[in-house]
């Protein structure tokens, strides 16, 4: 059997403009309204469903290169009637997905539209989204974890019926679709269709009566079971990166299992923050190792101690950024690559009143000199003296930012600024 003719329902021709196809529908929409013949309901249902295919240019190529069954599959990506959206005007107006065209004057009893290109494709469930923490050791040096995971499987003692062979009968009220269609007024031939779950069935589409359900599942053709599952985190993983286990969803008959996503949340580290593949971290220094070197450590992920060294005359500056070379993170899907490791440095200074002058001669001797300034003289001169500054003493600026705040903090230290040179 052919499939129904949306032009012949709206008495219209294939090539007829957007204009021809307007009228024609308005003036079926005024002859067959529910109100004016309350017994051409599921006919005026073919006559919108109808227009809204052919009055949008998307769905209209699509239907006249696929016909319906192109429509309920998106054919090319673009104007189709996604999953659910197709259902709902296909629930409604063929009396299930794939059921007999009954509603349709003169067309009933075409049966199925199983001759439209083969068989529907099987809905898929939804996924279930878990969250992991993971600490950034973990994400360095990779680890294997287990998750204890509760979840829906078809039930083994009915196999899905829901109680014994043949119980299971379709829904009255919403002769077993699971939606239930009302229709609503807008205005002068214009209505609107809207859908809900039938509140007998629950959307299931069939109903079972007390003492034939299953002992098990009580009807509900699933039962919950415990499933752990082995989480694989590779070294160079990121924060927030998804980890799928394919089918391992909640499961219901006739539907697809969905997929278990796990997504990775990673705990802030004590020291280090990671920009990429890259690593970065603070460390403090005072003046003296500032200008005369230094020699420190740092525990790097995997527990080994990496000794930094900083040679003599080599001045590290205030909020100057150094690199450690292939001291990063492992790239993903690569660990035997690494990202470079970024140390910002803090130099504290003396605190007021502890350079003695005598001391402060002898830097003087071993420093370059001073700037020599040009200091004017006059009556328009006058001496002021600096002072400790106070925040809160600070009343006049609103939200300003200041001439004195830097925000080069706020950046990315080192990132942006330094380009790491393997030595």
């Amino acid at each position: 059997m052919a499939e129904p003719n949306l032009y012949e329902i709206l008495g219209v021709s294939k090539n007829a403009n957007s204009g021809e196809i307007k009228r024609a529908y308005h003036r079926l929409a005024k002859e067959f309204h529910p109100d004016k013949n309350p017994e051409a309901g599921d006919h005026f249902k073919e006559i919108s469903f109808a227009y809204e295919v052919l009055s949008n240019p998307e769905k209209k190529e699509i239907y006249d290169r696929h016909g319906l069954q192109g429509l309920k599959e998106g054919a090319g990506g673009a104007g189709g009637f996604p999953g659910d959206m197709f259902e709902g005007l296909f629930g409604g107006l063929f009396g299930g997905p794939f059921g007999g065209f009954g509603g349709m004057g003169g067309m009933g009893g075409m049966g199925g539209m199983g001759g439209m290109g083969g068989r529907p494709r099987k809905r898929k469930g939804e996924d279930t989204v878990h969250q992991l923490k993971v600490t950034l050791e973990d994400l360095y040096n990779g680890k294997v974890a287990k998750m204890k995971l509760s979840k829906s499987i078809i039930c083994t003692k009915c196999q899905g019926v829901g109680g014994k062979a043949g119980a299971m009968q379709p829904c009255r009220t919403c002769s077993g679709r699971g939606i239930k269609i009302t229709m609503r007024q807008l205005g002068p031939g214009m209505v609107q269709q809207m859908q809900s779950v039938c509140p007998d069935c629950r959307g299931e589409g069939e109903m079972i009566n007390e003492r034939d359900r299953c002992k098990a599942c009580k009807g509900t053709k699933t039962v919950s079971e415990v499933k752990i599952l082995e989480v694989n985190v590779d070294k160079g993983m990121q924060d927030g990166q998804k980890i799928p286990f394919r089918g391992e969803g909640h499961q219901q008959p006739g539907v697809e299992p969905g997929d278990v996503i796990i997504v990775l949340h990673q705990i802030e580290h004590d020291l280090f923050s990671r920009k990429g593949d890259n690593l970065v971290c603070t460390h403090k220094i005072g003046i003296t190792e500032a200008l005369c070197g230094f020699e420190f450590s740092i525990q790097q992920l995997d527990g080994r101690n990496l000794v930094v060294k900083n040679p003599p005359g080599n001045v590290i500056e205030p909020g100057g950024v150094k690199c450690v070379p292939s001291e990063g993170m492992p790239h993903y899907r690569n660990p035997f690559e690494k990202g470079n490791l970024f140390v910002k440095f803090d130099v504290t200074f003396p605190e007021t009143g502890f350079i003695t002058e005598a001391q402060v001669k002898s830097l003087e001797a071993l420093l370059p000199p001073r700037e020599q300034v040009q200091v004017p003289e006059g009556e328009n001169v006058d001496e002021v003296n600096l002072e400790e500054y106070e925040a809160h003493r600070n009343s006049h600026g609103g939200n300003r930012r200041e001439a004195y705040h830097d925000d080069s903090d706020e950046e990315d230290p080192g990132v942006r600024r330094v380009q790491c040179a393997s030595q």
